[in-house]
């Protein structure tokens, strides 16, 4: 069999007169299969040029005239071009113009019926005829049975049974023996993936035909020209004379252009003494062709062959509209995602959580088999993939400039080389970097993809020299040859590249954004800590000078203690924010902790430091907790002083600990008006504008309740916010521990 192409395929000839000239599949590329000079001999060929001046025409052109021709005569001078000079004059036009239509239609010059075909290409019009073999009454039979064809192709809502149906119909309109749809991949080799043949013949589906056998320029040829019809691999070719002082004649667009010598030799190895083939373009490439054999010559009729042509066309059209709806499923089930997910990184503290919580539905969008997120020096897997491994991968990226944007890997050998020998069955990555400062990436991994590969014969070419020089012959055989592929994964889709570059785009906003807002914070930041800093230093200063003139004063010891403790309080803050920020964590030391003694503790203190303050308070014994007992102390002193600061005054703060489904809670709850809705949306974010110069709390930089939040988040637990009217309420929650330990 054919490379299912079925025309001037490859393993076209390459000829070389100097034996130091190389021969390989470059060859094959480079041959003037569109200028062969010669034509197929059942037809004939006329040429004009733009003044309508005959240039050049087929050697057998006196068995269509009847009589002798000579270059340089008028159009106007055949009487038969008078039943066609519509279309000609039409085809005079298209040079100027630049088209090339090909137009066909019936002409019976002395009562003998002939198809003709028109077309204007390279600056000449080109006349062909082919002696008519079908009836008016089988022409219309092919045309009924083409308009069924049709409305049945337009059913089919699949891929797979609408080539089906295709080569059926293909096969039943023509007679071919063999009628395949065959299927390109993203290498150019091509797969048949439908299949209409007659019993006795051995069947080809699921084989795979190489690149190489359809060269560059076949494949360009079939793009322009959708038909291509070999009626006969015996006929000897019948050549072109004339006038050409210029440039050969361009058969690109004719239906009667002559075959490879080299591609008949190709289908007489398969046993093929006829074939056809008709392109199928998707978005204008070639996606693929259906492809006719048989085992004997075989003259196709005009209509049957345009009747093949329509339904292609029809067939490419089904398969644009089909593509294009799988694609633009996927692209809507993955802007979707993307919209949900940006919305959860837009209202996270941090970037990697929400990425986290969606990394399932990242890996089924990407359709990847495993998944590493990585966002300042913290590692995610989804999937088999060894930590190891997935932390060599990382470092590589970012250890390399050329890992920007968007990577693509298909085949092993396009890793860096030291990452060969440890992927194991990895072969292929998809990774975006989104935040470049934070060494932030999504990188989808694909298995190696190991399949036996059933080639129509074994794919390697043999150089002999022949007659027509060193050449690259035909595959002698085409029985079934089966390989193993290995170290290759599935390519990356376009739809999956667009998926990612769009997901990546809305992420580097996102990142750029909270970046740009880091430094805002950081500038605000600076001066905050200038101006609060500079009253307790202030403080501190005059204290000294009045210790220096030896003018004490009863609470002067207690105006430094207080004012240094403000200082502390400020640059723990910033501390905290900083390790948190950098990924470095709080430094938990946890322990099991008896909460009552520490509460109990807690308020005994402040009760000193705010005598006038009422607290009231519930805590039962028993309640026990792994934790940091110094953070835990640090929340609920942020929450007091929350309370003392905002609350009503004269009111009581309340403060209760309980045990609850496993959780030990304790909430802190003071009457006070209910926090509007849109500061409660930013309460636990850093640098609130609200906490920012607020009159009852001179000294706070909005950090307090983000700290908090962080610190009940290193515990596994929470802090959230509710009001129960009159009260204002915080609660903190996490895991109950062991045995109860002493806090001091």
């Amino acid at each position: 069999m054919t490379p299912p192409s079925a025309d001037d395929a490859a393993d076209t000839a390459s000829t070389s007169t100097s034996a130091r000239e190389s021969v390989d599949l470059s060859n094959c590329d480079v041959e003037p299969i569109h200028i062969p000079g010669t034509i197929q001999p059942h037809g004939h060929l006329f040429v004009f040029d733009r003044n309508a001046r005959l240039v050049a025409y087929s050697a057998n052109a006196k068995e269509f005239t009847g009589s002798d021709i000579r270059v340089g005569v008028s159009a106007t001078d055949f009487p038969w071009l008078a039943q066609l000079t519509e279309d000609f004059d039409d085809a005079l036009a298209d040079l100027l113009e630049g088209e090339t239509v090909v137009r066909s239609g019936q002409i019976e010059p002395d009562g003998r019926p002939f198809d003709y075909f028109v077309h204007a290409y390279g600056g000449r019009v080109l006349v062909e005829f082919e002696y008519r073999l079908a009836s008016k009454e089988e022409s219309a039979e092919f045309a009924w049975k083409a308009h069924v064809a049709l409305d049945r192709l337009k059913r089919q809502r699949h891929i797979e049974p609408l080539l089906d149906m295709a080569v059926e119909q293909v096969r039943a309109i023509t007679g071919f023996d063999r009628v395949v749809a065959y299927r390109f991949r993203h290498d150019q080799s091509g797969d048949v993936v439908a299949e209409s043949v007659v019993a006795e013949m051995e069947p080809f589906i699921g084989r795979r035909y190489p690149a190489s056998d359809i060269p560059a320029q076949a494949r360009r040829l079939y793009t322009l020209n959708t038909l291509r019809f070999i009626a006969s691999t015996e006929d000897a070719p019948v050549s072109i004379v004339g006038d050409l002082p210029s440039a050969p004649i361009d058969l690109s667009h004719a239906v009667l252009r002559s075959v490879s010598p080299i591609h008949l030799e190709y289908l007489r190895n398969m046993g093929v003494a006829a074939s056809m083939s008709v392109s199928l373009l998707v978005d204008g490439q070639l996606w693929g062709l259906i492809a006719c054999h048989h085992r004997t010559p075989k003259r196709v009729p005009a209509s049957s062959r345009m009747a093949c042509d329509v339904i292609a066309q029809v067939l490419s059209t089904t398969l644009q509209s089909l593509l294009d709806k799988e694609y633009a499923a996927e692209i809507s089930a993955a802007a979707t995602l993307r919209s949900a997910l940006m919305q959860a990184v837009l209202e996270a503290e941090n970037m990697l959580t929400p990425i986290v919580e969606h990394s399932a539905n990242l890996l089924q969008q990407l359709k990847a088999d495993a998944l590493i997120i990585s966002h300042s020096g913290k590692l995610y897997i989804h999937g088999d993939v060894s930590e190891g491994l997935a932390k060599e991968i990382v470092e590589t990226l970012n250890q390399s400039t050329g890992y920007q944007g968007l990577i693509t890997f298909t085949r092993r050998e396009e890793w860096p080389q030291h990452l060969h020998r440890k992927l194991g069955r990895w072969a292929g990555l998809l990774a975006m970097c989104f935040d470049v400062v934070g060494c932030a990436w999504i990188i989808g991994l694909r298995l190696e993809q190991i399949e036996t590969v059933r080639w129509a014969g074994k794919p390697e070419k043999v150089i002999k020299v022949g007659p027509m020089g060193a050449r690259l012959t035909p595959r002698g055989s085409f029985e079934e040859w089966k390989e193993t592929v290995r170290n290759s994964a599935e390519p990356w889709s376009d739809a999956r590249q667009a998926i990612a570059q769009e997901l990546l785009s809305a992420l580097l906003q996102v990142s750029n954004k909270r970046h740009a807002e880091t430094e805002r914070t950081r500038t605000q930041l600076l001066a905050m800590l200038g101006h609060d800093l500079r009253d307790p230093l202030n403080s501190i200063s005059m204290a000294a000078r009045v210790l220096e003139r030896g003018q004490a004063q009863p609470r002067l010891g207690e105006r430094i203690r207080q004012s240094s403790s403000r200082m502390q309080n400020l640059v723990n803050h910033v501390l905290d924010l900083s390790r948190i920020n950098s990924g470095l964590g709080l430094g938990l030391k946890s322990r099991p902790v008896d909460l009552r003694m520490l509460v109990a503790d807690l308020v005994d203190e402040v009760r000193v430091a705010h005598p006038g303050v009422n607290y009231q308070f519930n805590l039962p014994r028993g309640v026990t907790a792994d934790c940091d007992p110094d953070r835990i102390a640090q929340v609920l002193s942020n929450l007091l002083s929350n309370a003392r600061h905002h609350g009503e005054i004269g009111k009581p703060i309340t403060i209760e600990l309980y045990d609850q489904e496993g959780q030990a809670i304790i909430s802190v709850r003071n009457q006070s008006p209910r926090i509007p809705v849109e500061t409660e949306a930013q309460l636990f974010n850093a640098f609130k504008a609200e906490s920012i110069a607020n009159e009852r709390n001179r000294g706070g930089l909005g950090l307090g309740l983000f700290i908090a939040s962080e610190i009940m988040k290193a515990h596994d637990g929470e802090l959230f916010y509710r009001y129960q009217e009159p009260e204002v309420v915080f609660t903190l929650k996490m895991p109950l521990g062991g045995e109860t330990a002493d806090v001091s």
